[in-house]
């Protein structure tokens, strides 16, 4: 079982992780993983509250590394005034209540205008409208990754078997043995430009399956500024949640 923690800094809640190992006899040491946010090495005879000491003592570096996208944003309570990643701009959210039968979402004008049934709050209420946004950004992604595909297969001189879209939370997209894509449906979130770069990546993959000099040469071959896209991808990617 992972071993967790949290503190508090402000307003702001920082998760951390633990792990524990034998080799480590006095220091604490503390990393930030753009995927896991907060991680902590510590000996197996520190106590939770030396852990939490060293991880309080950092964190104002870690409210300010946040900023470059290294802590993984707290989750959405889904109400007015919060915003969302679309298209690489951030999209503000007005939710209401009416006589409805389901959550419907509205985007007009770089807004999301959320419809939620009378009576429905609490959990129910969070876990409704962020099935329905997942629902809405799946459509969207398969939307844009339909048509980068399309640019892209000519140029790579490839074509997927079948595409899919996925809600996950680490991989951008993958390439299975039968020619299918599969794609995280956050994408649609990003701008054109790196959605662009996972299409490529992934559609490389269906000649080359690992991450070989072959595999990057034929990246780069397609898309000449492939890292730079690569690069902004990795800052940007954190914070492309729901």
């Amino acid at each position: 079982m992972t071993e967790q923690g949290e503190v508090r800094y402000g307003t702001t809640v920082i998760p951390y992780k633990v792990s524990r190992s034998a080799r480590r006899k006095k220091t604490i040491e503390l990393t930030l993983d753009t995927l896991e946010g907060v991680l902590v090495a510590a000996p197996m005879k520190a106590t939770p509250e030396q852990i939490q000491a060293v991880v309080s003592k950092r964190a104002s570096w870690i409210v300010q590394r946040s900023v470059d996208g290294l802590m993984m944003p707290q989750p959405k309570a889904f109400v007015t005034g919060e915003s969302l990643p679309y298209v690489g701009r951030e999209v503000r959210m007005e939710v209401s209540s009416a006589d409805v039968p389901r959550v419907h979402i509205r985007f007009s004008h770089w807004a999301f205008t959320v419809t939620v049934p009378d009576g429905m709050d609490g959990e129910e209420r969070c876990i409704a409208i962020r099935s329905a946004f997942v629902r809405w950004y799946r459509r969207r992604a398969r939307e844009r990754i339909s048509q980068s595909i399309a640019r892209w297969s000519p140029i790579v001189g490839v074509a997927p078997t079948a595409v899919k879209i996925r809600d996950q939370r680490q991989r951008w997209g993958s390439c299975a043995p039968d020619g299918t894509l599969r794609f995280n449906l956050r994408i649609a979130m990003a701008d054109s430009w790196l959605l662009d770069y996972v299409v490529v990546h992934e559609l490389c993959h269906l000649t080359q399956r690992s991450h070989s000099r072959q595999f990057w040469a034929g990246v780069e071959k397609a898309m000449p500024d492939y890292n730079s896209r690569r690069l902004m991808l990795r800052e940007v990617g954190p914070r492309l949640v729901l």
